[in-house]
């Protein structure tokens, strides 16, 4: 049994549909879909979420010490990422796309994960920000991980009859 649906496509157009599929699911919260294509995206979504996890709350806290230009010894404590964090970081951003971060109209400017000079990669902030803190205390009150997306079935395409389904992140 194959491990991966073939989706009628050549290795590297399945590989982009799905990186591109998985990327505006993070991204958007849910996407609409074929049926085959929805099961394949939910098992790639829930790993990367699962990863991050793992790995959301790990940071080390570091002191630096410098003199400005009139000599005055200054101190910046600074949060960064433990080497697993940043593995997982970086495995995030080796698998999503980047995209724009543009805010919609009805979004807070708050809430808005903007692009950055620390922040380059929007899609894997979103996931360290927002999914792994809201699944990890659901994992911790339930007891179980995984689960984090639903499919919704939503009846037949009106061109070839293919399934529809709307592929939301819970």
């Amino acid at each position: 049994m194959a491990k991966q649906r073939k989706l009628g496509r050549t290795a590297s157009q399945r590989k982009a549909l799905l990186r591109n599929q998985v990327t505006n699911l993070i991204w958007h919260g849910q996407i609409e879909t074929t049926l085959t294509r929805a099961k394949e995206v939910r098992s790639i979504a829930e790993q990367l979420i699962s990863l991050a996890i793992g790995v959301y709350d790990q940071s080390v806290e570091a002191t630096k010490e410098f003199h400005n230009e009139k000599g005055q010894l200054i101190t910046i404590t600074v949060q960064n990422d433990t080497a697993e964090k940043l593995a997982v970081r970086r495995r995030l951003m080796a698998y999503l796309y980047d995209l724009k971060a543009t805010p919609n109209k009805d979004e807070d400017k708050e809430d808005f994960i903007e692009r950055t000079k620390d922040n380059k990669h929007p899609v894997v902030e979103k996931v360290f920000r927002e999914y792994a803190p809201k699944f990890a205390k659901r994992n911790e009150e339930k007891g179980c991980a995984g689960g984090y997306t639903r499919i919704i079935k939503m009846g037949p395409r009106r061109g070839d009859s293919a399934e529809m389904v709307l592929l939301q992140i819970l």
